[in-house]
Formats: C-alpha cells, structure tokens, sequence
C-alpha cells in the first residue's frame, strides 16, 4: 500500500516535470539541435576535405618514358588503378618525354612549378631509378609496380586484358563476427552519446528548483525519494521523445544513402536478432536512469552553477572511463574484463548491450537488467539521503558535531 502511494506521487512529479519540460518552445530547439552538429561537421568536413583535395589535384607521379612507351604504360596505370576503391588514392600520372640528360630533368621535375611531383621514375624498364620526396614512399613503391607490369606487358605482346572475369554478388542472412563485433561497438558508443547529451539535464533541473525553494515544497507534501524518483522518471520521458524521433529518421537512412553506404551498413549484425532494438532502448533507459540519479544527487548538493560545473566534469570523465570498459568488452566478448563491465553497475549497460550484439543467450540480460535496477534504485535513494541531511534539515552541508556543540555553548553563554 506504501509502495503504491509512493509510485502514485513519484508519477505526479514526473508528469509536472516532463509538461514543463516538453511543452515549451525551447524542448523544440533541444529536439531539432543534433541538426546544428550535423550542420557544423558536414561544414566543417567539407572545408576539411575541399584544402586537402586542393592541394591533392596539384600532386603529379612522372615516368620520364619515350613516346612509343607512353601509350603502354598509360594503359597500365589505367588497370593498377581499378585495384584502389577511391580513384583519388595516387596522385594522376604524368608521363614526359625523355630530354639529353634524363637525370637532370628528374630532378628538376621534382621542383616544378606547374604541379607538385612527389615521385619521378627514369631510365630503362627492367632497371628503373625512382625519386621521391620524403613523404612519397607508397607512390615511388607504386612506380616500381608500374615499370614492373608495363615491362612484363612489353614481352607478353601489350597491355591488353587476357582474362574476363564474371563476378557474382551474394548476400548471406547469417552475420559475420566482424559485423557483430561493430554492432557491439557502436551499440555502446551510442548508448554513452545519447547518456551523455541527455542525463545532464537531471541536473540544471534540480538545481533550479533548488534555488528557487520547490524542492522543499515537495518534500514537505511528498516523501523525498518520490520526489528524485518522480524528477527521474520525467527527465527520461523528455529524453524518450528525443530518442524516439531520432531513432525513427535514422532508421530511415539507409534508403537514402548511396547504395556502397547501405550495403557496409548492411553488413552490421546482431546475435539476438530482432530483439536487439528493444534490448537497446531498454538498456538505454537503465544507463540513463543511473547517469541521471549521479547527476540528482550533483543537483542536490551543489548549491552554485560553478559547484555543479566543478561536479559534473568528474562524472563525464568517469562516463569515459565507462565507455572505454564497454569498449574493450565489445572487442573481447567472454574475456574476465568483459565479464567484468557487465558486472559493474555504471557499465553493465553499456557492456551488455555490446553482449547482446555479440552472443544469442537471453537470460544474461534478465540478470542484467534486475542487477542495474536495483542500483538504480540504490543511486537515488543515496541521492535523496544526502540531500535530505546536507541541505533540507539546515539549508547548507551538515556542520560537524564539533561545531554544533561549540554554537550552543556560544548562545547558552551569551
């Protein structure tokens, strides 16, 4: 009967806090703000790309070769260049003619002014002299290859194309190691993302009302772990809605990704199957459930924004460290380290998500789940002691016993 009121109350606190959260203008920007990320790192990507794609369309590879050659070696480059998936992986080849002296014109290519030559090859096919700059070893032991087949296509009769190859595409519905090994990896790496951008709320929420006294107005109507509970359940309703919304256009990517995007995508695999997504969002709650119960207590105690600033970074760097474990269980699944992120509370969702990419069995995440609840559980009611004892029964941290004794001796004299 307790337990129920207790519920009851906890419910009326989260459904004020998730209508005063989602029901103003600003939850819209917070809900449409990955678009402003998105927005600076494709801009950013694209500077990136667009400098070193400019200095990339300069950067030349010669063969100084005589005319009757050219054609034959322009023809090999053409078939080594099908072995590279980007065209853009060597640098354009560039074939001169031979002059009096063609050392020299090696190495004043190398200092040409018309385009940047990072590699120069001279001299007979079957014993070349190559010259690089210091930063061109892949494009010199690319020219070695170039003189290599082009002299082996000079004896053979020229550089046609001898065979012609039928390649079949076949997809497989079973999952690889290595896409399971991903799923696992980006499973908790997404799981810590959405942790991290959204269980810091939790905390400006408390010390808001903190300041501005609701928080004891609470506690004075409704039992103090209703209240943290009640603030837990609605900051992860608001976060629900984010994940929901976004999680509904990502799954639309890939029909509208390029088709080499959507078939690497493809290739991620799950050992669980088709439960995996539910088994996501469920161990989502619980990371975020426990991230946001720190971030309560945080609220609680700190009684400044500077406080909560020198607080919180010591948790996000502690979320690293979680990531990090779930990381190297992910990599390693049934290894003790594993075994041991799935244990440990502020990790076992994070690395039991990875579990669930990486092994079939079911009942490991029941376990798991009872596990990470009861600390939940835990976190806030610690949560709501330290607060009801630091700040409700005096309005600042607990004096010592010291110190109380000394004040009353202090009034009784005076």
């Amino acid at each position: 009967m307790k337990l129920g009121r207790m519920l009851r109350q906890a419910l009326t606190v989260a459904r004020r806090d998730f209508t005063a959260t989602v029901m103003t203008p600003t939850f819209l920007l917070f809900l449409l703000s990955p678009l402003l990320m998105i927005g600076f790192g494709v801009v950013g990507s694209m500077s990136a790309t667009s400098a070193a794609g400019s200095g990339e369309e300069r950067q030349r590879i010669v063969v100084i070769a005589a005319q009757d050659k050219a054609a034959e070696i322009a023809a090999v480059d053409r078939q080594l260049r099908q072995v590279f998936t980007v065209p853009s992986a060597r640098p354009s080849l560039h074939i001169e003619g031979p002059g009096d002296d063609p050392r020299a014109q090696a190495f004043a290519l190398l200092d040409s002014s018309r385009f940047d030559v990072v590699a120069v090859l001279y001299g007979p096919l079957d014993r070349p002299h190559i010259l690089r700059r210091a930063s061109a070893y892949s494009e010199a032991i690319y020219l070695t290859q170039l003189a290599e087949q082009a002299l082996r296509a000079e004896r053979s009769g020229g550089a046609g194309q001898l065979s012609e190859a039928a390649i079949t595409v076949v997809r497989s519905d079973q999952g690889t190691s290595t896409g399971r090994g991903q799923a696992a990896y980006f499973a908790a790496l997404g799981i810590f993302f959405l942790t991290l951008m959204l269980s810091g709320q939790a905390v400006g929420a408390m010390a808001e009302e903190r300041s501005n006294k609701v928080i004891e107005v609470l506690a004075a109507a409704i039992p103090l772990e209703s209240v943290f509970f009640g603030k837990l359940i609605g900051a992860f309703g608001s976060a629900l809605l984010f994940v929901c919304f976004w999680g509904t256009l990502i799954a639309q990517l890939p029909k509208v990704v390029p088709a080499g995007v959507a078939a690497e995508l493809g290739n991620l695999s799950t050992a669980v199957g088709p439960i995996f997504p539910l088994l996501f969002v469920v161990y989502f709650t619980m990371a975020y459930m426990l991230q946001s119960a720190v971030f309560l207590g945080v609220g609680a105690l700190a009684s400044t924004q500077r406080e909560i600033q020198m607080l919180s970074l010591p948790i996000t760097i502690f979320q690293f460290a979680m990531l990090g474990f779930a990381s190297y269980a992910a990599g390693n699944p049934g290894s003790w380290l594993a075994l041991a992120a799935e244990i440990f509370p502020f990790s076992s969702p994070l690395a039991m998500a990875a579990h669930a990419a990486n092994s079939p069995t079911l009942w490991p995440h029941a376990l798991a789940l009872a596990w990470q609840a009861l600390w939940v559980a835990i976190t806030v009611t610690v949560a709501a002691r330290l607060f009801r004892r630091g700040v409700l029964k005096s309005g600042s941290p607990k004096r010592s016993k010291r110190q109380a004794e000394r004040h009353a001796i202090d009034t009784a004299v005076s």
